[in-house]
């Protein structure tokens, strides 16, 4: 009788297996099979759940040798640029906008003609911004004479958007949502982080200190070859070894990040007149308004001395007086003209990056460069977000994810504001105004509208300006960055576009605005593991369902608390809330600064300088599991998964960590520890999963035990 039965199940009827609840469609056996692979049974999930649910997937990934670290995230953008690359080849005709974005691609994959220009263009641009004196042997006492520090800064900014010694940029003001304003702030630098100028005795650093003097001594005698002039080698490394040491200065000169926690106290408006009275910088008086004028004069803006600034720097423009006393006309030209140039090399011939290749083996430990389609796709999907995010959303984005995105953030802000009434650390006052900021954030899913309309000309207009050459990859790319440059300095004087997408389509990521009070979840992140119409519930909510919490947990951390629900910078918090939401995240300061990462040299990870995206990660897997229960009380218990003896509770956090898998090579992991505002990879998941009671109900964790800890910290 029991094979009559089965012989006669149809789709959508219930086959033998479901009368015992468990779930056998093609899609949950795919989906166990995902889950099981992932992970590692021998580990019990009380003592480490990050192996648990995890070790599977690590045992079965190797790190690619192009790089320097492999997670679930990472394969899913590399399948993304896989869809990007066969879009961005086809040859149809298409709306002027999609068509710019080919011929782009189609310029950088002419790897032939990159290799016959060889240093040409580079000769070019090193001869537009008053040469490169270690290069030259034209420079002299009467081009130094005629040099001004302002011009060349602003020439740096306004053509090539590269920001050296001095960033200004132009950005929502902090204290009024509804315009913009002039930001000055201190600068990135050549490495990836202040740290590694500082030779503190540890082998490493110096090895990669060594390897970016080599890199930048190699491409200066390179320039000096191409240019027929003699090689003049002590020269050579005398000039670069005095570029280091001042880029070494500006390193000393800017705050370390922890020390930047606070946008309060970064925060400092002031007129443009106070601004040149207040810092001079150097002995002949750095001439403010002469460096901004030059800045903005390229989108013809004119400043006066009323004009407002905020220096989110003030510790960094009081040091930078000394530092430029310190050293010459000459280099600081050789300083300012190696960075531009350090950021081509990727767009020139082979031999400018075989001559980055020992500097990048230190600092990332890759030994082989990506498939140079990759760097094609990824340089063209970042300069020109809304079409290329239009090509992926064409190909790949259904429809009905959006509303079913848009119904779990509605239950999940509701979740959010539920757990507010647990919190006995808060006061009445400042509940009422969290409950108003967290129902008026905004959301953005999946892709801008304008982007498919055929009939809406946005999207073409958004890069008439542009023109690119099939010829000419690295003059397209000069042309971008004068663009990027100039479209965000014209927004000075434009009022600020709510509607505006901070993000392209295109991408794996979610994001929160505090200026804007609004969330992103871009399409290339509406995909499994993350979410899919077609898996279980349990894992939506693990999923995207925690990324969502995630985000709007984003407008209460330690940086977002600081802005109302219309996005400016104004204290609502009661003194007593305002206390004790330091002393709550106090707690996650020690709590993660304690955890000791063996794969960065045993270096503990930064409690503060990850202290943002920690409260995020706690508060984003509490709202997404409250939201959960609570579907499950409406909807009834989802019927388990074949081959997983785990109940709807256990998968929801399963799902969660195993959107975390992921291994760094150890020279990403000393860089990202010191540089990445998120905690590494498994911390993300020990971390928020040891603070949360559920957890440990849900796998009968014993008190005491790793992944139940007597002490908990919670701040939402």
């Amino acid at each position: 009788a029991l094979s009559r039965v089965l012989t006669l199940t149809f789709p959508g009827q219930l086959s033998r297996s479901n009368l015992n609840n468990v779930c056998t469609t093609a899609d949950c056996v795919t989906a166990a099979a995902r889950l099981l692979q992932n992970m590692d049974k021998s580990v019990k999930p009380c003592d480490n759940f990050y192996q648990h649910a995890c070790g599977g997937w690590l045992e079965r990934h190797v790190i690619p040798e192009t790089s320097s670290r492999h997670s679930v995230f990472d394969i899913l953008r590399d399948k993304l640029e896989i869809v990007l690359k066969g879009q961005l080849m086809e040859n149809e005709q298409d709306r002027d906008a999609i068509r710019k974005a080919k011929v782009l691609y189609s310029s950088c994959m002419n790897d032939s003609l990159i290799e016959q220009r060889d240093s040409l263009p580079l000769l070019k641009l090193i001869d537009s911004i008053g040469d490169w004196p270690v290069a030259s042997d034209d420079w002299n006492i009467s081009t130094e004479e005629a040099w001004s520090i302002e011009d060349t800064l602003a020439a740096l900014t306004a053509r090539f958007h590269k920001k050296v010694v001095l960033d200004l940029y132009v950005w929502t003001d902090d204290r009024d949502s509804r315009r913009h304003i002039i930001y000055i702030d201190q600068p990135g630098l050549g490495m990836p982080s202040r740290d590694y100028y500082f030779n503190d005795g540890n082998y490493k650093k110096l090895h990669t200190l060594e390897a970016y003097l080599h890199f930048m001594v190699s491409i200066a005698k390179i320039t000096r070859e191409d240019r027929n002039l003699t090689q003049d080698d002590d020269r050579v490394w005398e000039e670069m070894m005095q570029v280091l040491e001042l880029e070494t200065d500006i390193a000393n000169a800017t705050s370390p990040a922890e020390e930047r926690q606070d946008v309060t106290i970064l925060y400092n408006k002031m007129t443009l007149g106070e601004l040149q009275n207040t810092f001079s910088l150097n002995v002949s008086g750095f001439n403010w308004t002469r460096f901004i004028q030059g800045v903005l004069s390229s989108v013809s803006i004119e400043v006066q001395l009323e004009e407002e600034v905020v220096v989110y720097s003030s510790p960094y423009l009081e040091k930078m007086n000394d530092v430029l006393s310190r050293h010459s006309v000459r280099t600081m030209q050789n300083y300012l003209t190696w960075q531009l140039i350090i950021d081509r090399v990727n767009s020139l011939s082979r031999r400018f990056k075989d001559a980055r290749a020992r500097y990048r083996k230190t600092l990332y430990g890759t030994t082989v460069e990506d498939a140079w389609w990759r760097e094609c796709v990824r340089y063209v999907q970042s300069s020109m977000e809304n079409a290329v995010g239009a090509l992926y959303v064409r190909e790949t984005f259904a429809g009905e994810s959006k509303r079913m995105v848009s119904d779990l953030i509605s239950k999940i802000q509701k979740a959010y504001v539920e757990t507010l009434e647990e919190l006995s650390w808060m006061d009445s006052p400042s509940k009422e105004k969290a409950r108003e900021k967290a129902m008026a954030i905004k959301e953005h899913i999946g892709y801008p509208d304008h982007i498919l309309q055929e009939s809406n000309q946005k999207l073409d207009q958004e890069y008439a300006h542009l023109n690119f050459s099939e010829e000419h990859y690295f003059e397209n790319i000069l042309e971008n960055l004068k663009s990027e440059a100039q479209k965000s300095l014209k927004k000075l004087r434009e009022p600020v576009d709510p509607d505006l997408w901070i993000i392209g389509a295109a991408v794996v990521n979610a994001f929160y605005s505090p200026n804007r009070n609004q969330i992103v979840f871009p399409a290339g992140i509406l995909q499994p593991p993350f979410f899919s119409k077609h898996q279980h519930q349990a894992l939506n909510f693990g999923g995207i369902g925690m990324v969502i919490g995630h985000e709007i947990t984003h407008g209460f951390d330690d940086n977002g608390r600081n802005f109302d629900k219309d996005g400016n910078m104004l204290n609502w918090w009661s003194n007593y809330s305002a206390e004790h939401f330091k002393e709550q995240s106090q707690c996650m300061v020690q709590q993660y600064g304690n955890f000791n990462w063996k794969l960065a040299g045993g270096q503990n990870v930064s409690g503060i300088s990850t202290l943002g995206e920690n409260i995020a990660d706690n508060g984003g897997v509490r709202q997404a599991y409250k939201a959960y229960l609570k579907w499950v009380e409406m909807e009834g218990e989802e019927p388990r998964l074949p081959g997983l003896d785990m109940d709807h509770k256990q998968l929801f956090f399963l799902n969660f960590a195993q959107v975390w898998c992921g291994a760094y090579r150890p020279e990403y992991a000393s860089q990202s520890i010191k540089t990445d505002s998120h905690s590494p990879l498994e911390y993300r998941v020990l971390g928020s999963l040891q603070n949360f009671e559920a957890f440990s109900e849900a796998f009968q964790c014993q008190k005491g035990s790793p992944m139940n800890p007597e002490l908990k910290c919670r701040v939402w």
